[in-house]
């Protein structure tokens, strides 16, 4: 048995007989999931962030989330530029000295030389220091 929960763009799907009861949702989001309320999970309670988060540390996996199809994912591009950065384009999640930030659509620019004043992005050292990549 399946049941699924779905707020906005997320669900997550509960399988009780895959559970092995170690409250690790209890105990991170109680208030979206708490088993002494029906229905025991109520995702409007959070956001998506931390019900995502808390999801993907479900030692069972009796929590998972929906995924989505191929064509509904948006696409996230690379590209790696001769004697440059890292371009990364699309919906981008990044953490930044235990601070996270998530980029809808963006395209940031990721250093590669090791010389940027302002790490991770590129800031143009690399042309400075005549940087060649392999």
């Amino acid at each position: 048995m399946k049941k699924t929960y779905t707020k906005g763009v997320i669900s997550v799907l509960w399988e009780p007989e895959k559970c092995i009861h170690s409250e690790k949702c209890f105990k991170s989001l109680p208030r979206v999931f708490n088993p002494k309320r029906k229905p025991w999970i109520d995702l409007e309670q959070s956001t998506d962030e931390k019900i995502i988060e808390t999801v993907r540390n479900c030692p069972s996996q009796a929590l998972s989330l929906k995924e989505e199809t191929v064509e509904d994912t948006p696409l996230t591009e690379v590209q790696v530029l001769k004697n440059g950065p890292v371009l990364v384009k699309g919906k981008i999640s990044i953490e930044i000295d235990g601070k996270k930030e998530v980029l809808d659509q963006k395209q940031i620019a990721l250093c590669r030389c090791g010389a940027s004043n302002n790490k991770p992005y590129c800031d143009g050292t690399h042309s400075k220091i005549n940087f060649e990549a392999p």
